[in-house]
């Protein structure tokens, strides 16, 4: 994956909150709104399994413990150093920066296309915990997460390391690029209204949990299949290339985030579909593909079809 030397960067479009102060052990962990991390889905798997309770929170989450104060945004650092394109190829932050703006961009463009006015949401990096301005506290292990109530995402860069060193995933800037189209999946979701569609708590293959997860992979895919034509505020991509290793990272990266993989492979090493949260491996590699090829949003209806995968 490479970005276009040219193009600006916008920074605005993120808030750092690393380095500014954390919550500490013991914060509330917030659970749900799209969550992809490890341990969380271990934790939600646990909960259900054994009874377990905790405060319902917005989107469906749940919240143990207490909340601690939050953080504040510094951005001076990105804004110094993540001006264009250029900085993306040599940072990792940068990356992101512009694997964000060319998303947002993209939903902008197809939401005008339908009339619509689409709402730019920022991406909070993080360390260690985090506080949300709707959905209460969450901890690293929750893995990179959407609030519904605040309308933000969050993520602690920390994952993608997880995801390679732990689960051996192959990695890439591809692979975070999916991670964080899959959120602003979900952020669409909320836009559309798709989101109230899930009962809180609904566990299940056909779920309407595992339906809203499918369709932010499959969304996340839509993004990918336009992304090198789809420009900036100067009017030139953010991105010049996608290669075929990078969709097989992605698709290497879904598979072992899948319901089924978890629960075999972290859990009690049987799979029990009436806990799927998110879908299966070999689910979500199929949506994400659905997207990618066809590049149409209208093809990810998940709640309109009895075949998932």
């Amino acid at each position: 994956m490479r970005f276009n030397e040219d193009a600006e960067l916008d920074t605005s479009q993120v808030d750092d909150l690393r380095g500014a102060g954390g919550m500490g052990v013991g914060g509330r962990v917030a659970l749900g709104g799209g969550g992809l991390g490890i341990v969380g889905l271990l934790i939600f798997f646990l909960l259900g399994q054994l009874g377990g309770g905790g405060t319902v929170l917005p989107g469906g989450g749940t919240a143990l413990d207490q909340l601690a104060p939050g953080q504040q945004a510094d951005n001076r650092q990105l804004e110094e150093k993540c001006r264009t394109g250029r900085d993306a190829n040599r940072d990792q932050d940068c990356a992101l920066v512009a694997i964000i703006n060319s998303i947002q961009n993209y939903w902008s463009d197809q939401f005008a296309r339908s009339g619509k006015t689409y709402q730019k949401a920022p991406t909070n990096f993080f360390t260690g915990a985090v506080s949300t301005g709707g959905c209460g506290g969450a901890s690293s292990d929750v893995g990179p997460f959407y609030c519904p109530a605040d309308t933000e995402v969050y993520i602690d860069l920390g994952f993608f390391t997880e995801l390679q060193g732990r689960f051996k995933a192959q990695g890439g800037t591809f692979v975070e690029a999916y991670v964080l189209a899959h959120e602003y999946g979900h952020h669409v979701q909320k836009l559309l209204g798709t989101s109230r569609r899930v009962r809180p708590g609904e566990t299940g293959p056909t779920s309407g949990a595992v339906r809203l997860e499918l369709q932010a992979d499959c969304y996340a895919g839509t993004w990918a299949h336009h992304a090198t034509r789809t420009p900036t505020r100067s009017g030139k991509p953010l991105i010049t290339e996608i290669t075929q290793d990078d969709v097989n990272r992605a698709l290497d990266a879904a598979a072992r985030i899948g319901d089924d993989y978890i629960q075999k492979n972290l859990g009690s090493g049987r799979v029990d579909e009436g806990k799927f949260s998110h879908g299966s491996s070999t689910q979500r590699q199929k949506w994400f593909t659905t997207g990618l090829k066809s590049g149409d949003p209208a093809q990810c209806n998940t709640f309109g079809t009895a075949d998932l995968g």
